[in-house]
């Protein structure tokens, strides 16, 4: 299923394949509705990452106001990676524009929560409850601020109500 780019949505651009695989665990949780979330193909790494969206993404998200973008970058111990990633980011975007991913790599948190797949659900679960379960494990810690962010510009239209 397709978005439509004229409604909200969120669209997600993954640094690398254990990233991808995370994203498509979120967007398969039972409670994400699948026409508000796109999951675009693998950049292959941080700076192909910010590179295409300088040079492509940002143009959409002008032209699709009702977009939201998420960039999914392994930070790999790199204090300054966000305040790079903010600092290109435009300040007419900068509400709709998110950078989340693990501390080092995805792949240290296979051992507590599972696949890749499993740790998006849950990552997803914990969107939907207002909880901090899995965000909270060390290696993701460090989005809580951005997280808060998208929680408050995307929750509700993303998620299903609960009955």
């Amino acid at each position: 299923m397709t978005v439509n780019r004229h409604q909200p949505h969120v669209q997600i651009v993954p640094e690398d394949g254990a990233n991808r695989q995370i994203a498509k665990g979120f967007e398969s949780h039972q409670s994400v509705r699948e026409s508000k979330l796109q999951v675009l193909p693998e950049a292959r790494g941080w700076g192909r990452v910010l590179g295409d969206f300088e040079s492509i993404h940002t143009n959409e998200l002008r032209r699709f106001p009702s977009r939201y973008l998420i960039l999914i970058i392994d930070f790999d111990n790199d204090s300054g990676r966000l305040a790079l990633f903010q600092s290109r980011t435009p300040p007419d975007l900068q509400d709709r524009v998110f950078v989340l991913g693990t501390w080092s790599e995805p792949e240290r948190l296979k051992k507590d929560l599972g696949s890749f797949e499993t740790m998006g659900r849950l990552l997803a679960e914990d969107c939907l409850r207002h909880t901090d379960t899995t965000w909270a494990h060390p290696p993701l810690e460090h989005n809580k601020g951005e997280l808060a962010r998208l929680r408050e510009q995307v929750r509700s239209f993303l998620f299903e109500e609960e009955n």
